[in-house]
């Protein structure tokens, strides 16, 4: 049996190469491919068009190596199917273009061990710095040490871990837990359910607490089996709908921690006879697109991923470039405010 024949791969063009073509010095191809002013017009436009020709690749690689950087930013996110999540990668995507560095996106599926695998991965690609929200089960920052001991810089978004002192870009969680629910009461809302996730994350307990706040100083007495831990999910929002419908009496608030759910929590509200915002209003978080497109439009928190993706990336490349030294701020709060519409105005428009 013959053997399979394979193809060389074809060898790498240099720029000696380019200089043998054009008969000047490699030194020469190398300032006119870096557009040196030095080298004239006419013998830059030669080298670059020879470089074309050739298929010259320059090799950022080597060049990265010599000067230890990467130009590379590691981003860890805990989900992708999120507006939230896409405009904040559109937020850092266009601040470290802008700066000249590159992504590399990651995805931790809401796991600590996948997340913890994911900061060692970037760690040995060697990102110059990283951008970061925590998974649901994650417990302290102990993945994150190898690169603090290499005085490389971590920023983390949204889910943080409140205690550290790491750099923090955030929102006020209490604030608009609280503004959610107190907009609950003043539509006459006595019986207020709250969906949410795992309490030891920052955002949840935070919003939980604003919850219970609002409550207390709306005189209404907190009851726990009015508090449900979901994982904020499509099916969250069935399971939650068909848990209220089972509550007597039967509450008269809902607010969501996540427009997604909210709006499938609504949807099986409906379609099991109740009327929205008249027997249950209900108000969501994050507004998503999806909040104007259910009927009625939902009631939401609204603060801009972009902006918080802008900053994070902003804060990091800056300390990167010798700017600014992030370890001076500790934490970075986001505006965010209450966007009503008619899925929670009991009283009328």
């Amino acid at each position: 049996m013959q053997p399979i024949a394979t193809m060389k791969p074809k060898k790498e063009i240099t720029i000696y190469d380019i200089a043998q073509k054009l008969d000047i010095s490699s030194t020469t191809v190398s300032r006119g491919l870096k557009d040196h002013p030095a080298i004239s017009k006419l013998t830059r436009k030669k080298i670059q068009q020879a470089a074309k020709e050739l298929g010259y690749r320059q090799n950022t690689f080597a060049s990265n190596l010599r000067k230890q950087k990467t130009h590379t930013i590691g981003i860890i996110v805990h989900e992708l199917n999120s507006n939230f999540i896409t405009s904040v990668l559109a937020g850092v995507e266009k601040v470290a273009t802008e700066a000249g560095y590159d992504l590399i996106i990651a995805h931790s599926s809401e796991s600590f061990l996948k997340e913890s695998a994911n900061a060692q991965n970037f760690f040995h690609k060697r990102v110059d710095g990283v951008i970061a929200s925590l998974a649901f089960d994650t417990k302290g920052l102990e993945h994150y040490k190898p690169f603090e001991d290499k005085g490389i810089p971590v920023i983390f978004f949204d889910r943080v871990e409140e205690k550290s002192d790491s750099t923090k870009v955030i929102i006020d969680n209490y604030k608009c837990g609280y503004q959610a629910t107190q907009h609950l009461i003043e539509q006459g809302c006595k019986r207020i359910v709250l969906v949410t996730a795992n309490l030891m994350r920052n955002v949840y307990s935070q919003r939980h607490k604003g919850y219970s706040d609002a409550l207390y100083d709306g005189g209404i007495d907190y009851n726990k089996d009015y508090v449900l831990i979901k994982d904020l999910s499509e099916q969250c929002g069935v399971e939650a709908a068909m848990q209220i419908l089972k509550m007597k009496p039967l509450p008269d608030g809902v607010f969501v921690t996540n427009d997604f759910s909210a709006a499938v929590c609504m949807q099986t509200l409906k379609e099991n006879g109740i009327d929205i915002p008249g027997d249950i209003a209900v108000v969501g978080f994050n507004n998503d697109a999806i909040g104007k497109i259910v009927e009625p439009q939902l009631t939401t928190i609204h603060y801009p991923g972009i902006d918080m993706g802008e900053i994070a990336a902003r804060n990091l490349i800056n300390h990167l470039n010798g700017t600014a030294d992030i370890k001076q701020t500790q934490t970075i709060v986001v505006k965010s405010e209450l966007i009503i519409r008619k899925s929670s105005l009991k009283k009328g428009a």
